[in-house]
């Protein structure tokens, strides 16, 4: 999968802070074909694009109370592709008024050495998976539906299973921060994918 669109923003005085815009919901595999026949009629490519992903996800104990952790993913199935290193922060729960969960998000291509500079600097891997799926677009929000699969061999790709019996969805736009009124647009999205996949602002800590 594809990094998130650098914006054409001007830069003054550093980096833009951008934020992730995020709805989540899942879909079992039978609803798969009828889900995506409904976003093949919303969404600009009739066509999705396909994507398959190994994942691994890096932690990095420290004095803090949670370990920092990094995202390093490659593709699979695009020779060539470079790696992409991710960082996610922590939620910014408390608005009611915004319709999506809100996130920092740096996302920055790498070379392919990637895992082992991590190592280099301390960090352990946690775990790995395999993400196989579709990537749909509407303007700036970008819908993925994918399935995740165990890696039964640490390191073996081709060996794997599916966690579960149903798919993942997700909807989200990667923006500058302040710019919240990009949640209405993606509620409103997600009505129309209503009754096949509830996207919903889902708090990580509600899961743990």
């Amino acid at each position: 999968m594809e990094a998130p669109p650098v914006t054409m923003m001007p830069v003054t005085g550093g980096t833009i802070n951008m934020m992730e815009y995020l709805l989540q919901g899942s879909v079992l595999d039978h609803s798969l074909e009828s889900l995506i026949h409904r976003l093949r009629g919303l969404c600009d490519n009739m066509e999705p694009e396909t994507f398959l992903d190994h994942e691994m996800v890096f932690l990095l104990k420290g004095q803090q109370a949670s370990p920092f952790v990094l995202r390093a993913r490659r593709s699979m199935d695009r020779a060539g592709a470079p790696w992409h290193l991710r960082y996610l922060g922590q939620p910014e729960m408390g608005d009611k008024n915004r319709h999506a969960l809100v996130r920092n998000c740096v996302d920055i291509a790498t070379s392919e050495n990637l895992t082992d500079f991590l190592m280099e600097m301390g960090f352990r891997m946690d775990h790995e998976f395999v993400a196989r799926g579709h990537l749909f677009r509407k303007g700036i929000m970008k819908i993925v539906v994918y399935k995740i699969f165990r890696i039964l061999t640490p390191g073996n790709t081709d060996n794997t299973e599916a966690l579960s019996l149903s798919y993942l969805v997700e909807l989200s736009v990667v923006a500058p921060a302040g710019q919240d009124v990009v949640s209405d647009d993606m509620r409103n999205f997600a009505e129309q994918l209503k009754p096949l996949v509830h996207l919903e602002k889902i708090d990580p800590k509600r899961l743990m």
